[in-house]
């Protein structure tokens, strides 16, 4: 007996021994109006639904208030009830969330939460708020020239900023901030969420893949808005910034436009033209006051054609990957602003403008084109791992230089691989692709979309045909949605040419051509990856389509086997509609009679 006694003693030291102390934990609303309103009676006003899945509404009547709360239990109905009495007379509903706001860890058991002087002679309150205009604080309503100065900054985040989200740094300078669902866009395995923060007067969006992404993304916009708090950047390339606003809110904002429009295309994206490995779109900015931008086109797609669909015609479109359609579809666009200025036309308004010598035309000043792509380019921008080792600090890949950037794999020209994902180098003694070549089972080879993106960097994106009219049209700003990588996206879309077109370009000087270095950033919540089988379908919609176009990539064809609007033959055709009917920009570059 002795001996089991001992064992069980010693059974129930290990377990004290087990039990580590820890933090008090927080009360709950319930517990708190308890103790401030003892004997608050909760009652049941209704149930409702059926047995698996009833809906209780629960009653309480506080300082002569009836307050309702409804949950799936009596209990999680009693606590909605309970917190909205709550909030009808404290600022704070959990005083323990009220104390950690003010710097003061949890609130201790015995403690007093609702004296008014223990609040008030709060040194960590003081400190926290002393930054503010004057002293002191400010309304809600004054928040530009809230703690604007690097001291709040300082402050806020000089201890542990690991520690820190956005959203606690926004709970610390802003009491009372309110976040809302905007509202989720997708199906159930991949859903958008747009979420809102109220600060004061003003409203701030994010979002995410999952709400919690989204609140985070929404306080980190309105962190860098109202006190200029980049501590949370990871993911710009800061080489410039867009009309003098915060980089990482613009591209944010750019991806954002192009997301909600391809949602609304596609039914909530509930289409069955809704899936699709890689989105891009084009959004226009015209610089006046309160313009957000305009999403003017978009398109989906991985794929190019089969070699033995090849049209000698002009009839199949060849390369179905996203940025290239989306491309093609801002011709379509210039092509629709500049039929407006055919003769016997009522007067509209355009995004361009005749030059000042009267031959061709011009984009308006303030006109600016963006890309947005959710995936970065195929090609030269795309060959790196996305999980290489961090440095000491902590940076992503996205942040830290490429170590290797003498590689031979580095800054090679690629080409796409028919009827497959993915790029290889182009072979400099490799033989010359033919037609016939082709024809008889010669692996078709298409230019990669990097070294695309480099060609419009140089040559504008406008082509040859419209380049009787306009001047070279160039991007201001190259958006990627995932696998964003500043050091080999900077050299993919321009830097491997920089060294010799700079000079080339510099010595002519006559030239109306140059190296153009749009602006580089990837977005603050990036896409996960999609594994999976690619569609086998493209889709894309330009300003004017009354709906989505459906091309089979394989074929280069609509879906009912007819030619796309955005083949060679179809940019003639609106180029012979221009014709001989427009001033062009030099008569003696181009062909001088109007075709019979």
């Amino acid at each position: 007996m002795l001996g089991k006694r001992g064992a069980g003693d010693d059974g129930q030291q290990a377990k004290k021994k087990r039990r580590l102390a820890g933090p008090v934990e927080p009360l709950n609303a319930l517990v708190h109006l308890n103790k401030l309103r003892p004997g608050a009676q909760f009652k049941l006003v209704s149930q409702v639904g059926p047995v698996h899945s009833p809906l209780f509404v629960m009653e309480v009547e506080v300082n002569q208030q009836l307050f309702q709360g409804s949950g799936n239990s009596k209990k999680l109905a009693k606590l909605r009830a309970a917190e909205l009495a709550l909030k009808s007379f404290l600022q704070f509903p959990d005083a323990s969330e009220a104390h950690q706001l003010l710097g003061r860890g949890f609130l201790p058991a015995t403690a007093d939460f609702t004296s008014d002087a223990d609040v008030s002679s709060s040194g960590a309150c003081r400190s926290l708020f002393s930054d503010f205009s004057g002293g002191g604080g400010t309304g809600a309503g004054d928040l530009n020239n809230a703690g604007g100065g690097d001291a709040l900054q300082q402050r806020i985040l000089s201890s542990k900023p690991g520690d820190k989200n956005p959203v606690m740094v926004l709970n610390e300078i802003h009491r009372g901030v309110k976040y809302d669902l905007l509202g989720e866009v997708g199906e159930k395995h991949f859903k958008l969420f747009n979420m809102k923060v109220t600060v004061g007067s003003r409203e701030f969006t994010g979002s995410g893949r999952s709400k919690k992404v989204a609140k985070y993304n929404a306080a980190l916009t309105a962190l860098k808005v109202l006190h200029g708090i980049s501590q949370f950047r990871s993911r710009v390339n800061e080489e410039k910034a867009l009309g003098g606003q915060e980089p990482q809110v613009v591209a944010d904002h750019m991806a954002q436009l192009v997301l909600t429009k391809f949602g609304e295309l596609t039914n909530n994206l509930s289409s069955p033209h809704a899936r699709r490995k890689v989105l891009a779109g084009i959004v226009m900015t015209t610089g006046h006051e309160g313009d957000s931008g305009q999403v003017i086109c978009l398109a989906t797609g991985t794929k190019c054609i089969n070699g033995e669909y090849l049209s000698a015609s002009g009839q199949a479109v060849n390369d179905c990957h996203a940025e290239v359609l989306c491309r093609r579809l801002l011709v379509k666009f210039l092509y629709q602003q500049l039929k407006m200025f055919l003769p016997n036309l009522s007067p509209v308004v355009s995004i361009l403008e005749p030059q000042p010598d009267g031959r061709g035309f011009r984009l308006k000043d303030g006109v600016k084109f963006h890309l947005y792509i959710s995936t970065s380019p195929c090609g030269d921008c795309r060959i790196f791992s996305p999980h290489d080792a961090k440095t000491d600090e902590g940076r992503t890949p996205n942040q830290i230089s490429d170590k290797h950037p003498n590689r031979r794999a580095r800054g090679l020209l690629r080409t796409k691989i028919e009827s497959g994902e993915g790029t290889i180098p182009v072979r400099v003694e490799g033989t010359i692709q033919t037609w016939d070549g082709v024809l008889q089972g010669e692996r078709l080879l298409t230019m990669s979309c990097s070294d695309k993106l480099t060609r419009w960097n140089v040559l504008g994106l406008q082509g040859a045909l419209l380049h009787q009219y306009l001047p070279p049209v160039y991007l201001s700003s190259i958006v990627v949605g995932s696998w964003y990588h500043s050091e080999h996206m900077m050299r993919g879309v321009y830097g491997r040419v920089a060294p010799s077109l700079d000079a080339r370009l510099g010595q002519s000087g006559q030239s109306e051509f140059r190296l153009n270095r749009p602006f580089l950033s990837g977005v603050s919540s990036p896409e996960g990856r999609q594994a999976g089988k690619t569609p086998n379908f493209s889709v894309n919609w330009c300003v004017g389509y009354e709906g989505l176009e459906v091309i089979n990539p394989t074929t280069g064809k609509t879906e009912k086997e007819l030619p796309s609007q955005l083949t060679k033959q179809a940019m003639f055709r609106d180029f012979l509609s221009l014709y001989g009917k427009i001033p062009a920009l030099d008569a003696s570059q181009g062909v001088l009679d109007a075709p019979k």
